[in-house]
């Protein structure tokens, strides 16, 4: 059960991380003009993936 609480805390805080982070990260990868769609993805992929290290951890 503490396994799980670990994975689950270290999946939480990559979303987190990819959160904040997310404009930094297709500025190395993308062009201007597809900043704006890759961020809102990439905090959209990031709030799903903090969700689901919530529920590891609620479990």
């Amino acid at each position: 059960m503490e396994i799980m609480a670990i994975i689950g805390t270290i999946v939480l805080m990559c979303g987190i991380i990819l959160i904040y982070d997310a404009r930094q990260i297709t500025k190395k990868i993308f062009s201007f003009g597809d900043q704006n769609e890759a961020t809102l993805a990439l905090k959209v992929v990031g709030f799903i993936i903090s969700i689901i290290g919530g529920l590891l951890i609620m479990l």
